[in-house]
């Protein structure tokens, strides 16, 4: 419940404040977002797995953003970093599908 409030909080006070993004950290952003996503449909399905430990959430949530982040800085100084950008977002984005297909399996039972 308190994870729920806080994205909300967050949310809502990202909404209203329109933080700007210095412009070096445009291109991570994304993918921090996308990496965060993962580690919250994580959560969630492991809340319905009855395995929800709020400890490997904290570590899964920072060390997803942060191992994304580091694989486009990579690919940046390689001259991939679109490359290596687009593969961070196919892979997290399998993982997600995957949970959120659990979950509804979970919710549904289908």
């Amino acid at each position: 419940m308190i994870a729920a409030a806080g994205l909300l909080v967050g949310i809502v006070a990202g909404v209203l404040l329109h933080p700007e993004v210095p412009v070096f950290l445009q291109p991570y952003l994304p993918i921090a977002v996308v990496a965060a996503l993962d580690a919250v449909f994580g959560g969630v399905r492991a809340v319905l797995d009855g395995i929800f430990d709020e400890r490997v959430f904290v570590v899964s949530f920072l060390s997803n953003a942060v191992v994304a982040a580091l694989i486009v800085y990579l690919g940046d100084q390689l001259g991939v970093g679109s490359q290596l950008s687009t593969g961070v977002v196919v892979v997290l984005g399998v993982r997600i599908f995957s949970n959120a297909a659990a979950i509804r399996r979970h919710l549904f039972k289908a």
